[in-house]
């Protein structure tokens, strides 16, 4: 089971829930309707990589970056730690997945699909994210544009799912996704948490 280390101490990460079409812009840039309540699919947590080197897959080429909040549940079903994270998905694959009414799994849970940075203590407060791609700002937005607040969701995923200790919650993206190649160089920031990463 992947682990983290969040005060100093190891965190095994247990399930990943993510939420889709959780920001109105980026609702409308790829078209989709807007959503009665939120959107959630899993990736499993083979799919989490950390660190400054991510590595797209080879049977898709069209890989998009969607820079997000990650909160780490905590015990008494508490927020504890908050980080910022990459859902990366195949957005070819995504595409013909929605037109056949299949499972997303194969778009956004393969290898290095969930790419997290370092989990600090949680605030409830607004957070500021922020992705460059070579010398391109890509993605820069506040959370305060979510449809969801946090305990929202939380109380969302705990009724239906009952959360624990070590799940992670993928927040949703804002608007700016787009396509990476190998070659790109990152630089994904949450607030003053700076992370240079190579695409390769």
């Amino acid at each position: 089971m992947p682990t983290i280390t969040f005060n100093g101490a190891p965190h095994p990460i247990n399930t990943i829930y993510c939420i889709g079409r959780s920001y109105v812009e980026h609702i409308h840039e790829l078209g989709n309707a807007m959503p009665d309540e939120p959107l959630v699919f899993l990736k499993p947590n083979s799919s989490i990589v950390m660190g400054d080197t991510l590595t797209l897959p080879k049977f898709s080429d069209n890989i998009h970056h969607e820079t997000e909040l990650v909160l780490l549940m905590g015990e008494g079903r508490q927020i504890a730690g908050v980080a910022v994270g990459l859902d990366l998905t195949a957005r070819d694959v995504q595409s013909v997945c929605k037109e056949k009414g299949l499972p997303w799994l194969k778009a956004k849970g393969f290898k290095n699909a969930c790419w997290l940075g370092e989990f600090k203590p949680f605030k409830n407060k607004t957070y500021e994210l922020f992705l460059q791609v070579n010398d391109e700002i890509r993605q820069h937005d506040t959370t305060d544009k979510m449809m969801y607040a946090f305990d929202e969701l939380v109380a969302y995923l705990d009724e239906l799912y009952g959360l624990t200790a070590g799940d992670v919650i993928m927040t949703g993206t804002p608007k700016g996704v787009d396509r990476l190649v190998a070659g790109d160089r990152l630089v994904v920031r949450l607030d003053d948490d700076v992370y240079h990463i190579a695409v390769q």
